[in-house]
């Protein structure tokens, strides 16, 4: 069972990434192979792997490809990768991947993947962004980078839980040695590629957190991961749950449905025996949508908390004072 770490030389980020995660740690010689080139890690679990035919988004099955020309098991994937902005804020973002909520079901994404189609979200979600938090500020650079989480987005399909982690926004920021030297702090002490005990690795039991609603940044979620040790799945902005207009005395129809059922799937698969709950960012919603949404998740035997309560469960010892709802 290997960690495989994805990148891709047609991202610049990427590249940046994998260049400085290959000389922060110890790696054996590599072996260039027919889906990319490849190093071992001289601990045994991860291994490090370059594609050069293709953007990463667009590697679908590249786990199950990895399996069969290395005849080992791939446990998840990390991907090292850009992240791309309107606003060009300095940012390290990271999310887990799918596209909730787009039709035609099963048709190819314009961003990799399949539309409507999710990928279980990795376990190491959580513990990797409180490591980033706190890398980023030894290293001094989260006043400049906003320190994120993402909703889900784009490809590539892949059958193993995946995370992507992303420095943005633009070329310059892409090509910043700090920014990667934070990420590859994080990515090794959470994998355990020091030497040092690795987190984020699911035991079969603990409480997982499905967030839904809000904008593609996620405040109120990543509040919550923030402040908390929660294990977290998959996390889905409003445009991801489609609701039709509202006709008395119809059914309350669109695609919201669907996308919470994948998604709840998708996060079971990567938390098989987890005690997963929902949290709503209740003022994204209209009353009826929100109501749409709880009574649809008690059907499906999913508890909903508030923000306070969660934190109150699950507070981290050195949790930050944001907004939660």
């Amino acid at each position: 069972m290997v960690t495989l770490l994805l990148a891709s030389s047609e991202d610049p980020a990427s590249l940046n990434l994998y260049n400085t995660i290959l000389k922060s740690t110890t790696w054996e010689k590599g072996v260039k192979m027919p889906h990319g080139f490849v190093h071992e890690h001289n601990l045994g679990k991860t291994h490090l792997l370059l594609i050069n035919d293709k953007h990463h988004v667009f590697a679908d099955n590249i786990d199950l490809i990895h399996e069969k020309e290395k005849n080992i098991q791939v446990e998840e994937v990390l991907v090292l990768s850009k992240h791309v902005s309107k606003s060009k804020i300095p940012a390290l973002t990271i999310h887990v991947i799918g596209l909730p909520g787009q039709k035609p079901f099963g048709e190819s994404g314009p961003s990799g993947g399949f539309k409507g189609q999710l990928v279980p979200p990795s376990p190491r979600f959580g513990s990797l962004f409180r490591l980033l938090c706190e890398t980023s500020k030894d290293k001094g650079i989260d006043s400049e980078f906003d320190i994120t989480i993402e909703t889900t987005h784009h490809g590539p399909f892949l059958t193993k839980p995946t995370a992507y982690l992303e420095i943005g926004s633009t070329e310059s920021q892409w090509l910043r040695q700090d920014a990667a030297d934070t990420w590859a702090i994080a990515i090794i002490r959470c994998l355990g590629l020091d030497g040092g005990n690795p987190s984020g690795e699911w035991r079969g039991e603990g409480s997982v957190m499905l967030g839904l609603g809000g904008g593609h940044y996620a405040p109120r979620h990543k509040s919550i991961i923030s402040q908390t040790e929660i294990w977290v799945g998959h996390i889905l902005a409003n445009y991801s749950l489609i609701f039709d207009d509202l006709v008395e005395g119809e059914e309350i129809s669109g695609s919201w449905k669907e996308s919470i059922e994948k998604s709840l799937e998708a996060t079971k698969k990567s938390f098989p025996g987890g005690d997963i709950f929902a949290h709503l960012d209740r003022k994204s919603f209209k009353g009826w949508q929100r109501n749409s949404i709880i009574s649809f998740l008690n059907e499906k035997n999913i508890p909903v908390y508030r923000g306070k309560e969660i934190i109150s469960l699950h507070k981290h010892k050195s949790s930050i004072n944001s907004p939660s709802n």
